[in-house]
């Protein structure tokens, strides 16, 4: 859709262009997004857009650096990367 793709070159977004029906280059984003509004957006009264962003991003920084996952052997994903490189 033209329109979006012009709203994300003027904010310097690069689209994802997998080829026709490969969609593996979005099952990390997805999988996230669906795990956003399981545990943020169907739990959460928004009343305003600035509320949603400023939840969304209240969530992203909940999901790196404190949400433990079974297969980071019981880390967040920044404590896992930092033990990682240590």
């Amino acid at each position: 859709m033209l329109p979006y793709r012009e709203m994300l070159v003027n904010n310097g977004v690069k689209q994802s262009m997998s080829r026709k029906g490969n969609c593996f280059d979005n099952a990390v984003i997805e999988s996230f997004f669906g795990t956003l509004k399981v545990e943020y957006f169907h739990l959460a009264e928004i009343d305003s857009l600035d509320a949603l962003e400023a939840g969304v991003h209240d969530y992203i920084h909940y999901y790196n650096h404190e949400r433990i996952k079974l297969g980071l052997q019981g880390l967040s994903p920044v404590d896992y990367r930092l033990r990682s490189t240590a």
